[in-house]
């Protein structure tokens, strides 16, 4: 199985709370809790564990309240290449109604320094050859710009290694600029990047295009219930996925890009790659927490996935 880097810029503490319906403005018991070590790139790690892939993961983590993450490293067998800066790592409140809504509440996270971001620098130069991508993944903390992410991903690119990129905003504006190999925005991510409405096939297809004559290779646009469009270079593929009772939609779109990269890196058929991803985040709906732990369901849930070739239809 390949070595694979994850960088999780801000990551964050995930406090799920489960409730029957939120009451705004009221005072609302939970049915039960659950914190866990999260951020994007984390949890992209632990469902590519899972899937066999050998796992660094990086970043910035605050010192103040480390334990949960190291624990979660250590667990999963991990190698640790975070940069530890003052403060506490931000803690996200997600809360999830019996009916599949979710309600995020995202913390800032801790300012991180220029000589932060230099020894992060530093460290990937270090510990960057070997492995065979990297996943860049979530939103930017304090003090570190869009600018500096684009020029993060061009040296990731000298050193050799795949970019699988996940973001949003002005950070996924200035990192295209940057070419990844691969991106996974949604809808409404890419149409406020590109300045230009991307609903029908057509207007994905027309975008795919343009990205691909920058210089990324793959363009996964997640439609969460509806299914993914995949655009690669000469090729185009809709997965439609399974019904499935929803506990939590946190952590799919996650789950999906750590399934594409292992079908990539795997050489499977694009077809394949694109089943496989689709039922793992279908699967991670189901379930609170990051991961694949019942290998029975994952294959149930592939057979129920359509894949066709994508056409507007």
């Amino acid at each position: 199985m390949a070595r694979i880097l994850t960088l999780t810029l801000n990551p964050a503490l995930d406090l799920t709370v489960q409730l029957p319906r939120l009451e705004v403005g009221q005072v609302n018991r939970s049915d039960v809790m659950h914190t866990h070590a999260a951020g994007k790139g984390v949890n992209v790690a632990q469902v590519l564990a899972d899937l066999g892939h050998q796992l660094t993961v990086s970043g910035f983590l605050g010192e103040d309240n480390l334990q949960a993450f190291e624990t979660l490293f250590a667990r999963r067998g991990f190698v640790d290449a975070f940069i530890r800066v003052p403060g506490e790592t931000r803690s996200n409140i997600k809360l999830a109604e019996s009916d599949g809504r979710i309600t995020d509440i995202n913390g800032p996270g801790p300012q991180v320094s220029e000589a932060a971001q230099q020894a992060l620098i530093d460290r990937l130069e270090q510990i960057a050859p070997g492995h065979d991508a990297v996943v860049v993944a979530g939103s930017l903390p304090l003090g570190v710009s869009a600018h500096w992410l684009q020029a993060l991903i061009l040296r990731l690119k000298q050193l050799g290694l795949n970019v699988a990129l996940d973001t949003s905003g002005e950070a996924l504006r200035e990192a295209l600029k940057a070419a990844p190999w691969l991106i996974k925005p949604n809808t409404e991510e890419l149409a406020e990047v590109l300045d230009c409405e991307v609903v029908s096939v057509t207007a994905q297809a027309e975008a795919a295009e343009r990205l691909h004559a920058q210089g990324i290779e793959h363009v996964v646009i997640s439609h969460g219930a509806e299914g993914v469009n995949w655009f690669s270079v000469g090729s185009a593929l809709h997965a439609t996925p399974p019904r499935v009772s929803v506990a939590s939609t946190v952590g799919a779109g996650d789950s999906l890009l750590a399934g594409m990269l292992h079908g990539l890196l795997s050489a499977d058929t694009p077809e394949q790659t694109l089943r496989t991803a689709t039922a793992i985040a279908a699967m991670a709906v189901t379930q609170i927490g990051f991961g694949i732990g019942d290998a029975a369901q994952l294959a149930q849930l592939e057979q129920g996935v359509r894949v066709r070739p994508l056409t507007e239809q």
